[in-house]
């Protein structure tokens, strides 16, 4: 790994003030009602600020970064690729890149997903997802069947199909309500993760797809871990029946792994825990280690032949960007990157890590849950999370978290070490006492 360069802007005022008049950030209003922290750089485990700090980022960028920042044999594929070309039209046209990164996406996924569509975004590869299931339908003479069975607490995405999915009172697209398509929902999975299951766990959604047979295309989840809906951890033996009863009432299982994909949870795939596969399944966020924007959805030879038999003969959808060779090349560094080692020993060492020092938080004035699976530390607390407050803290010990609502939580580099880990839990403990102090303080 390259050793850190210390940055420092003596403009950083500057910055943060041209930040604030021309950019919008993600899930928030313009201008800003709090200023984004500016970073110059970033290597290993660290992100260099502006003002000369270096923090932890225990985000990993938003969950994609699982190999760290600059690591040399991703900096050396995006080099050779550059030498060779940036980008090429994916309309009748191919390149080794793409080749190489679907085969290894083949090779690495649950049994029988064949074929692989290269997307732009995790959303763009959920949009991908139904719009197969739509037209593998179509092709199977049931165009009819054009609605989506998900449970509630989901999310999938920020694009319409996709927010169409998500839990529709509790997510962030309530808003959209009128123009979406309209889906059918269950309630959220249960038991959680560790819990006994039994059938009555899906006696709603096996009554739901009864209730519309004929009219669903397919059930889409999260695989065992509801991400960005609520950070929740539910039983594999959920999962496990709802393949189960997909079989049954004979619709297609979409698995949305974008965020538990590549031993994220413990295992390479959500699914594995289950021991199922999918008949369709969209990647992203780590697939090129988080150096490139790209995701893929995968899919069944039979799910393929269904899209080709339809009255378009094709699957209607074509990204400018799909395939990116710069994108295809360092995915593929990254998947070797990964599969080189014993990826999943270093996940369980970070589960024990965040175990042992975010257990100690259950019980603490404030918080009504704390829960770890393979590299997510999740602390749930009673009350929303004041951001400015929450921020400060963290930055002042040194690492990056990005709070939202009642959750406060880690999904960091798989290269963390021992002491990054225990930096984590730490300042996620010094939230909590925080959070807790201000709580106590009686109104004026």
């Amino acid at each position: 790994m390259p050793s850190p360069t210390p940055l420092f802007d003596p403009g950083v005022t500057d910055l943060v003030e041209r930040d604030r008049r021309r950019v919008w950030h993600p899930y928030a209003p313009m201008p800003a009602t709090t200023d984004a922290v500016p970073v110059l750089g970033a290597s290993g485990t660290r992100l260099h600020l502006a003002d000369g700090r270096q923090v932890v980022d225990g985000m990993s960028s938003w969950w994609a970064a699982i190999h760290g920042y600059r690591h040399p044999v991703l900096d050396g594929a995006i080099r050779d690729q550059l030498d060779r070309m940036a980008h090429v039209m994916f309309g009748g046209l191919t390149h080794p890149p793409a080749i190489e990164v679907c085969e290894a996406l083949v090779d690495l996924a649950p049994r029988g997903l064949e074929h692989v569509f290269l997307a732009d975004s995790g959303s763009v590869s959920i949009e991908v997802a139904i719009k197969m299931a739509i037209q593998y339908w179509s092709g199977r003479g049931r165009p009819d069947r054009r609605r989506l069975l998900t449970v509630r607490s989901g999310y999938h995405g920020d694009t319409l199909g996709a927010m169409s999915v998500c839990d529709p009172e509790n997510g962030m697209h309530h808003l959209f309500a009128d123009v979406m398509p309209q889906q059918i929902f269950a309630a959220p999975p249960t038991p959680a993760f560790d819990q006994p299951f039994t059938s009555s766990h899906v006696a709603e959604l096996d009554d739901l797809l009864l209730a519309h047979r004929g009219e669903v295309a397919a059930v889409i989840l999260e695989p065992v871990v509801q991400g960005a809906g609520g950070m929740r951890f539910y039983s594999p033996d959920y999962l496990a029946a709802v393949r189960s009863l997909c079989d049954e009432h004979d619709v297609l299982l979409i698995a949305d792994e974008i965020a538990t994909g590549f031993g994220r949870t413990g295992t390479m795939w959500g699914c594995d825990h289950a021991g199922i596969a999918p008949d369709i399944m969209c990647v992203g966020k780590a697939l090129t280690g988080g150096y490139m924007t790209m995701a893929a959805t995968l899919c069944t030879p039979e799910v393929a032949e269904g899209v080709s038999a339809a009255e378009s003969g094709a699957l209607m959808h074509g990204p400018t960007f799909m395939g990116n060779p710069l994108g295809c090349a360092v995915a593929s560094a990254s998947i070797r990157l990964l599969t080189s080692h014993s990826w999943s020993d270093t996940v369980a060492a970070i589960e024990e890590s965040l175990r042992s020092g975010l257990t100690p938080l259950q019980g603490a004035p404030g918080v009504t849950d704390v829960r770890v699976l393979g590299a997510i530390g999740v602390v749930e607390m009673d009350d929303s999370i004041p951001m400015d407050v929450a921020q400060q803290v963290l930055l002042d010990r040194g690492v990056w978290l990005r709070p939202f609502g009642r959750l406060l939580y880690t999904m960091p580099p798989y290269v963390c070490s021992e002491p990054d880990l225990d930096a984590i839990t730490a300042a996620m403990t010094a939230v909590v006492e925080r959070v807790g102090e201000r709580s106590a303080r009686p109104a004026d």
